[in-house]
């Protein structure tokens, strides 16, 4: 398989941070973010260049701005775009869950996507190929109580991708994807110890990261499972 530049949001943790390994031992060069900056530094240190990290917050979009700016720098435009980056809120009704709170789920699920698309994509389609992946759930596609803003933000990713498939020029594609149930810090928030009951996140990668590798184009607008 020839060798892929891979852009991903939310690197530092869970099922990005298990990414990581695998495609950079596949030989594949990854640009990655996320909020924590000494979780950054130990990527950074772990890959060095031609593999490039940076801390940001993907919800501020002069931060992503700057972030796809230097990536592109560094490594060119990316084959595959993984818009992972994501928060949950804590278990509660509906009513009962603050707005700021409400707005921070949001302002990182949904903002913080369309804030790399507006400025990852229109590289993409100057090099006129690549393939956008934006990280939906099994909660983006049915709902449970408690969790409604987070059903709402990946119910919104479905939507958004749906229409970015639409508007992308001959060569380039966007999936809503979703994951599976896995054992990540976010579910554990959301399940307690019964999260346990699932796989990890570097198990999932093992057969997530292929998967991914292998979307083609002609997948443009498909709402997918991770296998």
């Amino acid at each position: 398989m020839p060798k892929k530049t891979i852009w991903m949001t939310g690197c530092t943790s869970g099922l990005g941070r298990a990414l990581v390994d695998e495609f950079t031992a596949a030989g594949h060069t990854v640009v990655g973010c996320g909020r924590r900056s000494e979780l950054i530094e130990q990527l950074q240190h772990a890959f060095p260049s031609p593999h490039f990290f940076s801390s940001l917050d993907v919800a501020e979009d002069d931060q992503a701005e700057q972030f796809c700016r230097e990536a592109y720098e560094a490594t060119g435009a990316p084959d595959l775009l993984l818009n992972n980056a994501a928060t949950v809120n804590e278990p509660a009704p509906l009513w009962e869950i603050s707005a700021e709170e409400f707005d921070r789920v949001t302002a990182i699920n949904i903002n913080g996507t369309a804030n790399m698309i507006r400025h990852a994509v229109p590289m993409m389609i100057e090099r006129g190929k690549g393939i956008i992946v934006n990280l939906s759930s099994g909660w983006g596609r049915s709902t449970s109580p408690n969790v409604a803003p987070y059903c709402a933000s990946k119910w919104a990713i479905e939507g958004l991708t749906q229409a970015l498939a639409q508007e992308l020029p001959r060569g380039l594609a966007a999936m809503a994807l979703n994951p599976g149930v896995i054992n990540t810090r976010m579910l554990q928030t959301c399940w307690g110890e019964h999260a346990s009951s699932y796989g990890d996140a570097e198990s999932w990668a093992t057969t997530a990261a292929p998967f991914l590798l292998g979307l083609k184009v002609s997948q443009n607008g498909q709402a997918l499972s991770a296998p």
